[in-house]
């Protein structure tokens, strides 16, 4: 890995380069916007119900997705600095060499894991494009389009740690897994 610095992403630039870094930080900057419409949502919604008895049945739904959206959307940037919650008890306890097929054994998990969370979303959108949420009637296309995005760039992301791995880089986050 270079010794350069990314003006998106703090640090050096990730594996990937500034395209997959500039894509997860605008997964980035969209979650939290995400986060702020559902926090606005919920709470109009609870003074609207609690001051001015007004039921808004639309907020919930929205509210939802914006909650399930961001969460997905962080994936991607989570993968790409090496953030997610991992156990690094075993690999600690392996020699050197044995750490660097872990890492690499690991990178083929979470691949794996999104090649098939899209191709059953593949599936199941297949059979329910058509058809809208219950209270705002938004496509199931578009409710389900944050988690495609995030997976398919959780799999690039995950590509470009395995060739930095493959190279005898180290990604960020692996510092104490790989020698």
């Amino acid at each position: 890995m270079s010794g350069a610095t990314d003006p998106v992403l703090p640090g050096p630039v990730p594996p990937g380069g500034r395209l997959l870094a500039g894509a997860a930080a605008c997964c980035r900057t969209l979650a939290v916007l995400l986060l702020v419409a559902m926090t606005v949502l919920v709470v109009g919604q609870v003074l609207g119900r609690n001051l001015l008895d007004l039921g808004m049945p639309w907020a919930d739904e929205l509210a939802r997705f914006c909650g399930v959206a961001l969460v997905f959307l962080c994936v991607p940037l989570l993968a790409l600095q090496g953030r997610h919650v991992s156990v690094e008890l075993v690999p600690m306890a392996l020699p050197a060499p044995a750490r660097r097929w872990t890492g690499l054994v690991v990178e083929l998990c979470v691949l794996a894991f999104a090649l098939l969370f899209l191709l059953g979303l593949y599936r199941f959108l297949g059979r329910a494009w058509k058809f809208a949420t219950p209270t705002l009637g938004i496509p199931n296309w578009l409710f389900y389009a944050p988690a495609v995005v995030a997976m398919a760039l959780l799999a690039l992301v995950t590509l470009a740690r395995l060739v930095a791995l493959l190279r005898g880089e180290t990604p960020p986050g692996s510092d104490q897994a790989l020698p």
